[in-house]
């Protein structure tokens, strides 16, 4: 993690992303100069562990941070992402109520962010009606999304959840079947089994880390695959 100071077009680009710093009072514009550090880090990067105390909001001008649970087994489920525009809901939870994280932040690809110490966060969360709105719809969101995940890991077979996450990718779809495991909560082994698959019945093609769709209608119907 490197520490720099803020240039012109960063502090821009941070209003940009984030419209609700536009709409600070005087005094509270007066903390965005000089309470918020501007850091860089490179992909593969830990921002956070499950455990960690929880110090400062995370908001990001550039870049992909991935947030993911690991069980004790080391199996890793995916939970969600964060990007410029948005807060990073356990971060948020962590600091309204004096918590370690309960989960890891990784950096997927390298990220330039602000780091709002939790000191001015709660400052502005009192005082700016605007910030509170987009911390709460933001934190209302990811919960509902959280709660999806949830349902989708407990009721929905792991078949269902892979051709879900593959049409969530952008096509094609650039990624390891170790990231599509992490993503819906299993085993390499099995994801490539149920790639298999898909590509014996015409769904997809399979590649080197690239995956085509051949049928998103037939990926979009709900189905389950027996596991061997």
């Amino acid at each position: 993690m490197r520490h720099r100071n803020w240039t012109a077009i960063e502090r821009r680009a941070l209003l940009r992303a984030y419209p609700a710093l536009r709409e600070f009072s005087v005094a509270l514009s007066g903390q965005l100069d000089g309470s918020i550090e501007l850091l860089e880090a490179p992909a593969g990067h830990r921002l956070f562990d499950d455990g960690d105390a929880c110090t400062h909001l995370p908001l990001l001008i550039d870049g992909s941070v991935r947030i993911s649970k690991r069980g004790p087994n080391g199996e890793e489920i995916f939970l969600y992402h964060v990007r410029a525009g948005d807060t990073c809901a356990l971060s948020t939870a962590a600091l309204l109520g004096e918590a370690p994280y309960a989960a890891t932040g990784t950096v997927e690809t390298s990220v330039v962010l602000g780091a709002v110490p939790r000191p001015v966060f709660l400052t502005w969360v009192l005082k700016s009606p605007p910030f509170r709105t987009f911390v709460f719809h933001t934190l209302s969101r990811r919960m509902s999304e959280l709660m999806a995940l949830v349902d989708d890991v407990a009721f929905r077979g792991v078949a269902e959840r892979l051709a879900a996450r593959l049409l969530q990718h952008p096509h094609p779809v650039e990624a390891t079947h170790q990231t599509l495991a992490d993503e819906v909560g299993t085993r390499r082994e099995v994801v490539s089994r149920i790639l298999e698959q898909f590509q014996h019945s015409g769904w997809i093609r399979l590649g080197r880390k690239r995956i085509e769709l051949l049928d998103r209608r037939a990926l979009g119907v709900r189905h389950r695959i027996e596991e061997a």
